[in-house]
Parts: C-alpha cells; structure tokens; sequence
C-alpha cells in the first residue's frame, strides 16, 4: 500500500508543478529560455526592465526574481572573489603554446567558480563577484608593448590569441576541447569575449580616442580572435570597448554589433558595455548630449548590458520621449533574463549539473599542483651560456632585486586571494634547504615610487604571543565588524603580518588552510584584526616601525601611541616612527586594523639600528655568494589598468619606457661588477628592453606573474628541477627601438608580422636545456584550391642528454610580397615532450581559404591570392628549421 501511495504522489508531481509553471510560467522547464524569458519580461513595469539591464540587477519580489550582478572576472582565476587558485597571469600562461593546458586550466577555473557561487548562495549572498557571468578573457591584440593592460591578453598574434581563447571559453562554458556540450542543458558559467574591438590603450586616453584603422588591420588583427570566439567556442557575451571606432562608441556601434557581430558572423549572445562606458557616450566622447540618448543608442545598436549606472534611470525616460521604442528593451531584457535561465538560475539546484560541485574543489591541492605546472610551462629561457640550471650544491646564493620577496610579482592583475602564495625568494629556500640563502632588495622597483613593501617584515624570532610563550609571532583576533568590537570570530597566531587579500577577506584563506570553520566566516568588507603580543629587538638602538595598511592602523608599544591614521585609504599606504629600544627587553605591541571596502592589506616592519643602505646590503650579499639570482622587472603596481600614479618610464598604467627601470638597472650592472655569476629573473607582463643584460649577463628568464605557485616554478627552472620550453607570445624589441606612435593604431613595423627591423628577441623564442633536430618537413601536395586542406609532416628529434618540451611552430608566407600582408604569420604550433633520442612526427594542416586569407579593402571581402607561398616550421618566427614550397591555384 505504501508502495502504491508514494507511486501514486509521483506520478502527480508533473500536474502539480504544471500549475505552478502556469502561474509562473518561467519556472516551466518544459519550456525553452527564450520562451520563459519573455514571459517573464512580460510582467515586468518599464522601470523593472531597465533595472535588469545593468550589471547590478535588483531583486523582484513580487516575481521571485533574485538580486544578481552580472559583474565577475576569471583571468588567470577566479578574481575579487576571495579564495582562488591563481595562475599565471593571461601572458603567462600564452607564454605556454600549450591548448591542451589551457583546457586543463579554464576547466578549474569554472569548477572553482560554480563552487564559488552556490556557498554564497547559501550564504543569501548575491552580490559583485558572487556570479556565473565572467567578464574574460580579454583578447585584444598586444600590438605595442607600453601598453600596461597588454599582461591581461594572450600576445600580439591573432592566430594564438584565437587558439587560447577558445579553449579557454570552453573550459568556462563547460564544453569539451572540441567543443561539445557536457551538459546539453545548463551552461556551466557565461564567458566574455572583450574589449570589442580595436582596443589597446593609451590607457590614460581611453575614454576619449577615435580610432580610424584600415579595414586591412580591423579584419586581418583586431578581428580574427572575437570571430573564432563566436564562431568556434559560441562565446556567450561580448564586451564593447571604451574608446570610438570609426566615429562610434565601441559600446554601441551599428557597425560593430549589428553589421559584423550579428549580421556577418551570426551572433546569438548578448552584448554588454565596458564599465561606465554608457557614460562615456555623452560625457567623454559627446556623441549625444544626455544619458537618455546615450541609452538609447546603446540598445537600438545592440547593447544590451550596461555596466553602470545609466540604463536603470535614462530607459524609462527615453521611452517615454520616443527616442527608444519599448519593444526595444523587451526584447534585450528577454535576452539578458535568458541567459540567466540558461545557466540554471530560474532552476531547482538538484536539476542543474553544475551546482553539485563541491565547495571543496576550491583551492585544492590538485589545482595547487596544476597552477605550479602552468607557471613551469610560462618560464622562458631567453639566454643561457652555460650557467644554468644552477649546481644544487652551492653552499650560498645571494638572491637580490625588488621582486624577489613580493607577492604582487606573482599576481598581476584581475586576481584572487591564493592561499599559499610562494615568492621566487621563498620557492629557492625551499629548494635549497642546505644551503645559505642570502636576500636583499638592493633597489626599489621605480624611482619616486613610495613602496611600502620596501621595509623587511619583522620576523618571527622577534614576536611572540604572550610573555613566556614559546611560539613565535603575534596573536591575531579577528572581528566581524571595523570597530573590534564583541567577541573574536577567530583567534590565532600569525608568525608574521604581511598580509594582502583582493576583494575578499582573511577567512578565505583560513579555510582553505583548515584554520577556519563555517561559523568563523568573515565578511570581504567592514572586519577588523587586532594582533598583540611582545616585541623582541634583537639589539639596542634607534628602530624605524613601520605599519603600513588600506584602510585603518594603528601601533602601540607599552599601552604608548606610536602610529595611528585610523581612516580609509584608497591603496597601501605606509606611516613609520623612529623608536629608541634596549635589546634583551620585551616591549607589549598591540596592532589594530580595519578593512573597509575592496582590496585589503597590511603589513608590520621594520629597519633595524645601523642597517647598512638596501643597495650595500645587496652588493654585500652578492659579493659572498657562490652565486646570484637577480629579481626585478615590473609587477601590477607600476603597469595596468588606467592607474593615477605615474613614476618615470611609467603614465596612467602605460610604460613610456620599455627598458628596466634605472634603479634596477643600476644594481644589476653593480652586481655583475663583483665577478659573481648572475642570473636575470624577470618579472612582467610586457617586454622588457634588456639589451645590456644579453650583453653581458649569462642567464635570463621571463618569469611573467607566475601565479601562486610562481616561486616554486621558478626555482624548479633554476635548479633543473624542470626543462624551461615557454615561448615568448610577444616580440622583445631592442631597448632604442623606434616605436610607432603609441596612439596609431596602424599595424606596419609592429609585431613580428609586420616589424621589418631586429628584435632584441623574435616572437616564439625561446631555450631549453636540451636540443631539437628537424627532419623530413613534408607536403601531401604541391599545389592545392582555395577549399582544398593541404597536409604538412615533420619528424623532431630530442637530440640532447635530457627530456623536455619543444614547441614546434608552423608560419606562412607568400613568396611575392604583397602590399599589405604579413611578412610572415603563425598558423600552427604544437607543444610535444621527448625523452632523450625519442623522435615523433607531428601533423599540421593548412586550409587556404582559413589559413592564408586577407582583406581585400577594394573588394569589402576577404581574399586569397594564387601564386607562390613558402611554409616555414621551426622553434621561433626566426629559427626556421625546415621550409618547403606550394602553389594555391586560381579559381
């Protein structure tokens, strides 16, 4: 009987939830999204549509519709969100020529996301970086090196970008490689293709600048990568940009949007602005003289989304001065709505695939291990005469430069919070735990630049928690409020404060070190963290404390007031004191700290009595060293996006100086001075000018921001550990070189494809610490059609004494050179690992009317010539190992 009743309530359940669904008809799942989307929208008021037209869309109570921001990034990791593993920065990880990694890596990525989402879900949180909606990867082309956002891409190569980008949006979107479905109904998360299109800096002008480029340059290199994001991976958003094409605002372009996003390549998804990029239309770029109208042309010209503030007030307003028609904003909302349903969001959890990922995926160890391979994979060996990897039994190893010990080297920009971050400084102590590892700065990382990071940490040895205790470092009590008020929602030792965390709070990486459980969760915004305990100084003397934090400190020692600026702070800002102290005494410290809004940091350090200046301290260090590892370039502090500090070589984020900045360029040469061995660490989203070091340094290496595990990655390279076989994706150009204007968009004498001079280092290079023969290139014809593929083999050979990877690289170009093509252009790479004396052929194949195709500016189409082209396979643009002739046949 029982066995009956419960068989019987089964099969009423599909009546019961279709009177539901007919009450609400876009709970119905048995109806398509766009169907349930519009039935929505229908019931919506004017005001409510707008509303779900920004990226912080409001709840709809009478309608169930929840509260979501459509605001989220994942770059190189879930960003701004707390807890993530991070990878290599985007350069970095293009640095790698390795599609299948990039799999791997978007596949995490979205795990961590999905996870990411449904705890703050359970947690009633709906708020800016909560979401399923990813505004990356970013896939303009790094067509100069100044510019300071130029880290966020995949390189200057359109072929490359498309290829990496495409992974990465499947990955995301819960596809697999090759671009199936793993789930036929719910979309894992929204990827976004951005910044549409001609968009490259200057950063300081981006809200104002026209660009006008030749049809040539928008179809052969801005265009490509968006088209095979569309095309290919069926992208779900696409992102304008600030700056004007053609006259049009990038955020809403007829020309852009409807003619050649939809019309052309037959776009399904939705369009949204940059953010505050509405705003831009009529304040910066005075296409039009109010918001209404601003609004009005966004929609009408396909832009959907607004990131901002615009939309929810001027729609209604313009609707009702007939500037936009209503239907207009019913049928983007539908589109928007849908596209929330499509990720599940209008479904029960137990229905939807995605959502019964585990909170656990995060930060796991298995994403551990896989961001300390992707950072080995980036590392690029520019130069080696021997001296690398380095013996294991040095017995002291100086390590210098201002990068070598900061966590913001590892990161770049568009980051979460790791839990573990390793520096290139801590990754080479591990390494070699025998041997004596000797640190200094040596320099700062620009001239002018007041960096808090400068002044060393107070170490352990010199805290402890309480009188007695043989612990080392300060008790921490953490407060679920800014005032320290109530009872601690955590308590413990810290052995050190240095402490930075991006849009999230401690917790994150608490619990991802098993320090904190449910109910010791802290909010991203508004805590406060008191540490206290006994300062130790080793010696008598006069100290410089330092407390350094965004937003509030403030420093007691003895229940005395040493530094206090307890108010909000817009970045890492430092105050210090100058202190007498008696060394054997043990002084009562007590630290307070607020966060209030955003990025969190704080540090305590110090200068101890009758320390020698960072530079002699170095060139001491260097001088009883067997060997030294220098540390320097750039991090996300000093290139970036649209910055208000400016320092020399640098403006508004953008570099106007490729070279390494002067004070590191000082203490390299005075390193090299003392006779010891040096090797050149670089860290940077960019080129770098570093001619004087290939000059007379024996061993360089790109380490780019390498992500969490970057330190280890680097050392692994070092020491041996691992075989560097990263490729440059981006053209190092000799430090006098004579760029085109920064601001002209024109493509001739940039990039590999069209720069006729000597770089300092070609694109695609890059050493390993083995070698690679080429043999028997191949082609299974000697003319072909437009349509017809053409089939090339080639056999490489590990002609060396120890495995590693060789990236062999496949570019074209034609045997009559024609105005306006390429002198060369990259069309196929493949990523192989060889055991010493192994040998493997690899395939490539070439189709014409895909591979070999240009614009035609007199035709408005693209073209491919007949004649003449020569393939090129090789280890860079300029090592070419093998070549071999065909002919494309008119038709």
């Amino acid at each position: 009987m029982a066995c009956w009743c419960a068989a019987a309530l089964l099969a009423t359940l599909p009546v019961l939830q279709a009177h539901a669904a007919d009450a609400r008809p876009w709970l119905d799942t048995r109806r398509s999204f766009e169907e349930r989307a519009a039935a929505l929208v229908a019931q919506m008021t004017l005001e409510e549509k707008a509303a779900q037209m920004q990226n912080d869309s409001p709840a709809i109570e009478r309608l169930g519709v929840p509260a979501y921001d459509w605001w989220n990034e994942a770059l190189h990791g879930v960003a701004r969100a707390g807890a993530a593993t991070v990878f290599p920065q985007a350069i970095g990880m293009a640095a790698t020529f390795d599609v299948p990694l990039m799999d791997q890596v978007s596949r995490v990525i979205s795990d961590e996301a999905r996870a990411k989402h449904h705890r703050f879900l359970a947690e009633g949180q709906h708020g800016r970086y909560q979401g399923l909606t990813y505004w990356s990867p970013n896939i303009n082309i790094f067509r100069d090196p100044r510019w300071g956002r130029g880290q966020e891409t995949y390189g200057e190569d359109p072929y490359l970008t498309s290829r990496l980008g495409v992974s990465f949006v499947r990955g995301l979107q819960g596809d697999t490689p090759d671009g199936r479905p793993l789930d036929p109904t719910h979309r894992k998360l929204d990827a976004t293709a951005k910044h549409f299109a001609v968009h490259s800096g200057p950063e300081a002008d981006r809200h104002t600048f026209d660009v006008h480029p030749s049809k040539r340059d928008l179809y052969d290199t801005y265009l490509p990568a968006f088209e095979a994001l569309v095309k290919e991976a069926d992208v779900a958003a696409v992102m304008g940009a600030y700056n004007r094409v053609y006259g049009e605002s990038a955020s809403a372009s007829r020309f852009l949007t409807e003619q050649i996003l939809r019309g052309d390549w037959g776009y399904q998804g939705y369009v949204l602005s940059d953010c505050w990029a509405v705003v831009d239309i009529w304040k910066n770029h005075k296409i039009v003289a109010t918001p209404e109208e601003a609004a009005a042309l966004a929609v009408k010209n396909g832009t959907q989304l607004d990131c901002g503030d615009t939309y929810a007030a001027a729609i209604p307003v313009a609707v009702r001065k007939g500037l936009l028609p209503e239907a207009e904003v019913d049928k983007a909302a539908t589109r928007l709505l849908a596209a929330r349903m499509r990720l599940g969001m209008f479904d029960p959890p137990e229905t939807v695939k995605w959502a019964q990922i585990p909170y656990s995926v995060n930060q796991s160890p298995q994403h551990d291990a896989l961001a300390r391979k992707v950072a080995q994979e980036s590392i690029v060996l520019l130069k080696n005469d021997g001296v690398l990897p380095l013996p294991r039994d040095l017995r002291r190893i100086a390590v210098v430069g201002p990068t070598a010990d900061d966590t913001m080297a590892l990161l770049g920009n568009y980051y979460g919070t790791p839990a573990d971050p390793v520096t290139v400084l801590r990754g080479i102590r591990e390494a070699l735990p025998q041997a004596e590892v000797v640190y200094a700065r040596g320099a700062d990382l620009v001239e002018g630049r007041d960096d808090p990071a400068a002044t060393p940490l107070i170490e352990p040895q010199y805290l402890r928690p309480s009188p007695g205790s043989t612990e080392r470092g300060l008790r921490g009590e953490y407060f679920r409020n800014k005032d320290l008020s109530g009872e601690p929602t955590l308590v413990r030792v810290d052995p050190q404060i240095g402490f930075r965390w991006d849009r999230g709070s401690p917790t994150d990486n608490l619990q991802a070190r098993g320090e904190a459980g449910p109910g010791q969760v802290l909010p991203n915004d508004g805590f406060g963290i008191r540490w206290s305990g006994q300062l130790l100084p080793p010696v008598s003397g006069s100290y410089r404390i330092e407390a350094a934090a965004n937003d509030g400190v403030r420093l007691s020692l003895d229940d005395k007031p040493l530094l206090e600026r307890w108010e909000n702070a817009d970045r890492l800002r430092a105050d210090s004191a100058s202190v007498e102290l008696e060394g054997g005494r043990a002084y009562d410290l007590v630290l307070e700290y607020y966060e209030n809004e955003r990025d969190a940091a704080v540090r305590l350090a110090w200068d101890l009595p009758g320390a020698k200046s960072p530079f002699e301290e170095a060139l001491d260090a260097a001088r009883g060293a067997d060997a030294v590892v220098f540390v320097g370039g750039l991090t996300g502090d000093v290139e970036g996006e649209e910055m208000t500090v400016n320092y020399p070589g640098f403006a508004g984020g953008d570099r106007t100086d490729i070279r390494l900045p002067a004070t590191q360029q000082t203490l390299l040469e005075a390193l090299h001075a003392t006779g010891k061995p040096v090797v050149v660490v670089l860290t940077t989203g960019s080129a770098i000018g570093v001619d004087w070091a290939k000059e007379h340094v024996p061993g360089i290496v790109v380490a780019w921001y390498p992500g969490q595990r970057g330190g280890t990655a680097v050392a692994d390279v070092l020491f041996g550990d691992a075989n560097p076989a990263g490729r440059l994706p981006v053209t190092f150009y000799q430090a006098d070189e004579k760029l085109p204007a920064f601001e002209d968009y024109a493509m001739d004498g940039r990039t590999y494809r069209y720069f006729e001079g000597e770089p300092l280092y070609p694109f695609g290079h890059g050493l390993s610490y083995t070698t690679f023969d080429y043999s028997g290139l191949a082609l299974d014809r000697a003319g072909t059609t437009r349509g017809e593929a053409l089939k090339a083999t080639v056999k490489v050979r590990n002609s060396g004494q120890r495995a590693g990877d060789e990236v062999v690289q496949l570019y074209v170009r034609a045997l009559e050179p024609r105005a306006g093509l390429p002198l060369k252009a990259l069309r196929g790479f493949q990523r192989v690992h060889l055991q010493p004396g192994e040998e493997r052929e690899l395939a490539f194949e070439l189709v014409p009317d895909r591979d070999l195709r240009h614009y035609d500016e007199s035709k408005q189409a693209y073209t491919v010539d007949a004649g003449g082209y020569e393939l090129q396979v090789g280890a860079s643009s300029a090592d070419i190992r093998a070549r071999a002739r065909f002919e494309v046949q008119a038709q």
